[in-house]
């Protein structure tokens, strides 16, 4: 119990050193993947390309295209005139709540709902195109805010009592929608495959990430890279945090290890010294009587309990723990015996 504290706080420090560690090599597999990925133009050739590759797959690739719908386009519900394939809409509640100090925060936010509506939708260029699957699937989906409406609240005197008693006010309602519209330029990376007579970009079946952004490939990297760097100076910082408290805890072990090694040799000398003491003042002249039970030199000096047996010198008690030498009986405890 002498270092709850310390190894507390070593083991959120390697939680948190893992969680970082793992999300730094997954980004920089992740780079890697993204840099070695076959950059594909849209063009008549590419499925003709895809059908002469094994499976008709090609694992890992770079697609650019612009977004149009398969059927009918999901509609913004603010303005009609802007449509899209894929439409997120979230009802986000803002609080104020009242700290433990007696003060009053506003940045607090709870997510009332969050719908996602979605169409079939390709990646068009020229006369070809690619249709996009599992689009919720993706590592990265880029989509742009279309409309954000914040609704102020309007609460009654009743519920202002309410949220005074209990610290938890309500400021207002954001509505916020986005959506990948029309008409945008966007960069798959994922499988292309052909399946049932046209060209479909999925994820990877083996794992590799799967990404729907508006960023060009290089872009899309750096942006990567930037993260990469975060995680890995995040990583570096709580690794160092966690070899300065192994550290701490080492210095604080050595440290009681010594003193507990110094104060066991000054008891030895100690008890050295009152042995070689006793040594020169006792009587050397005793009776069978009065010898120890197992030395037969030194005077009994020690009484046993419960059993109350005086039979032993100092020096013997403390190697007879267990059972009096007398009647067998278990030891509790020991007291010096005065004898007059």
């Amino acid at each position: 119990m002498d270092y709850v504290r310390e190894f507390l706080a070593l083991g959120l420090d390697s939680i948190l050193f893992g969680i970082c560690c793992n999300l730094f090599i997954k980004q920089y597999k992740a780079i890697k993947e993204v840099q070695n990925a076959a950059v594909v133009e849209l063009d008549s050739s590419l499925e003709d390309r895809v059908r002469t590759q094994p499976d008709q797959k090609l694992p890992y690739v770079a697609v650019r295209g612009q977004v149009k719908a398969l059927g009918a386009p999901v509609t913004s519900i603010n303005n009609w005139k802007t449509t899209g394939t894929i439409q997120k809409i979230c009802i986000k509640e803002h609080l104020i709540r009242r700290s433990s100090a007696g003060f009053w925060s506003t940045d607090h936010k709870r997510v009332i709902q969050e719908v996602y509506n979605s169409v079939p939708f390709v990646l068009q260029a020229s006369k070809t195109s690619v249709e996009v699957l599992d689009a919720e699937r993706t590592d990265i989906l880029d989509l742009e805010t279309t409309e954000s409406h914040f609704e102020p609240s309007n609460p009654s005197g009743l519920q202002l009592v309410w949220g005074f008693f209990t610290g938890v006010q309500q400021r207002g309602v954001q509505t916020t929608e986005e959506m990948l519209k029309e008409g945008t330029f966007i960069t798959g990376i994922g499988e292309l495959a052909l399946e049932r007579g046209g060209l479909k970009l999925q994820a990877p079946c083996d794992g590799n990430p799967y990404y729907l952004t508006v960023l060009p490939l290089s872009s899309l990297i750096r942006k990567l890279d930037n993260e990469k760097r975060i995680y890995r100076f995040l990583t570096i910082i709580l690794g160092g945090i966690g070899i300065v408290i192994i550290g701490i805890i080492a210095q604080r072990w050595w440290t009681k290890r010594a003193r507990r090694l110094n104060e066991e040799a000054i008891r030895r000398q100690r008890d050295g010294s009152q042995k070689m003491r006793r040594r020169h003042v006792r009587d050397r002249e005793l009776n069978e009587l009065q010898q120890c039970l197992v030395c037969y030199q030194n005077p009994r000096e020690i009484i046993l309990l419960p059993c109350g047996h005086v039979c032993l010198c100092l020096d013997c008690s403390e190697r007879i723990n267990d059972l009096c030498p007398v009647c067998r009986a278990k030891v509790q405890t020991k007291a010096t015996a005065y004898i007059a």
